[in-house]
């Protein structure tokens, strides 16, 4: 990707430091996340050079500080986790947490998810989390909402046949908005992301195993219900027909 596409491509997320580390944050980052963080080339990563002896790859998309990706971790020892954040502090808290759990199968990138996105050979990915992103609920930001047609694109090529996109928030209107988009995009490219749900109870009741967020925590006590969606990346051959 040239110079002139990352300075144009719009940005989707907001600051990127908070406050300054903690003295062990600061020293973990120095000596531990060298080896755990991802460095993207100019032609294409295979992810699974990044972890030797896995069975399958996931990747989570702004992990905030962590601590979902760290419990997946723990929970599925045989998946190799990619994280994206550009938030350097959720980046330390989720290294301390590599440190702490003794983790080996996770690995970094400091950086906006979709230049390692369109990096990634065809059919890389198992599963795609996309929690709590940031909705931009001002009209004349919603343009920078992680979900739009360029990122469904990169994630239809990421995603293996049966894989599955995560996307969950507790804002309506992001909410109908993920929806509409990837009616669109099926609309135009062929049917590529099935909805799963059948009933109202499947997309309101969170995922097997799912370890809850602070993100979640706050939406609840502030009254706003999240909505869990999973979409199921369709065979190629269905997409010669749209919905």
């Amino acid at each position: 990707m040239s110079g002139e596409r990352e300075t144009s491509r719009r940005h989707v997320y907001g600051r990127t430091k908070g406050k300054a580390l903690r003295p062990r944050q600061a020293n973990l980052m120095e000596t531990l996340y060298p080896g755990v963080s991802i460095s993207l080339g100019e032609g294409l990563l295979d992810p699974h050079a990044l972890f030797g002896d896995v069975d399958e790859v996931w990747l989570e998309i702004g992990f905030g500080g962590g601590e979902h990706l760290a419990h997946q971790a723990v929970a599925h020892p045989r998946v190799g986790i990619m994280g994206c954040e550009p938030f350097l502090n959720g980046v330390a808290k989720l290294v301390s947490e590599i440190d702490v759990r003794g983790l080996s199968n996770v690995r970094i990138l400091n950086d906006d998810a979709r230049f390692l996105l369109e990096r990634l050979p065809p059919a890389a990915l198992s599963r795609v989390f996309i929690l709590y992103p940031d909705p931009w609920p001002k009209k004349r930001h919603n343009k920078r909402r992680f979900i739009n047609e360029e990122t469904l694109g990169f994630l239809a090529a990421a995603l293996k046949t049966g894989g599955e996109l995560r996307f969950a928030s507790d804002i309506p209107d992001y909410v109908a908005w993920t929806l509409a988009h990837i009616d669109r995009f099926n609309r135009e490219h062929g049917k590529t992301f099935v909805w799963t749900a059948e009933r109202a109870a499947d997309w309101r009741t969170p995922y097997d195993g799912w370890p809850g967020t602070r993100y979640e925590a706050k939406a609840i006590r502030e009254g706003r219900r999240p909505a869990y969606l999973t979409f199921r990346r369709a065979c190629p051959d269905s997409q010669k027909s749209a919905i």
